[in-house]
């Protein structure tokens, strides 16, 4: 699979946000912010927020408000995962349970159009194409974007759903 090296050329990049737990719109807007404020990254264009219904977690889990930003940056995509995840950290997030209810939750979805396979590390994200939650507002900032494995746009995958 291709390698997650970046040489310091910037690549768009777009990442899903969500959080279930707290002032929701708080967390995601902080989380769009600390993500402007970190080297090598450059939020080019959020989406707006969406409430969707909590998918996959446990009974009677709070809904979600979900978004999508388009970024450039100049880190691997590993470095970029890693960002993520610190701020995850920042805002309070906590690792106890796959998918349960969260302060924040922000997942790497296309990284330029490479496709990535390591330990940690997938991209496209795996799921992406199965998820309303997801692929609306990915649609609502790069319609044409287009997922690598699958070589079909964004608004593509989100009517075939």
């Amino acid at each position: 699979m291709a390698q997650s090296q970046n040489a310091g050329s910037p690549v768009t990049a777009y990442i899903a946000l969500g959080a279930n737990l707290g002032d929701r719109a708080a967390s995601l807007h902080r989380a769009l912010e600390l993500l402007k404020q970190s080297p090598g990254i450059e939020v080019i264009l959020p989406s707006s927020f969406i409430e969707n219904p909590a998918v996959g977690g446990p009974a009677n889990s709070p809904a979600f408000l979900n978004g999508a930003a388009e970024i450039r940056t100049t880190l691997s995509a590993r470095a970029l995962l890693d960002r993520l995840l610190d701020v995850e950290k920042q805002l309070g997030r906590v690792r106890s349970q796959k998918w349960s209810p969260r302060t924040i939750d922000l997942d790497l979805l296309l990284y330029g159009s490479q496709i990535i396979s390591e330990p940690g590390l997938m991209v496209p994200h795996p799921l992406m194409h199965q998820r309303r939650f997801v692929l609306e507002p990915l649609a609502e900032i790069a319609p044409n974007a287009v997922h690598p494995l699958l070589n079909r746009r964004i608004t593509d995958l989100l009517h075939s759903l």
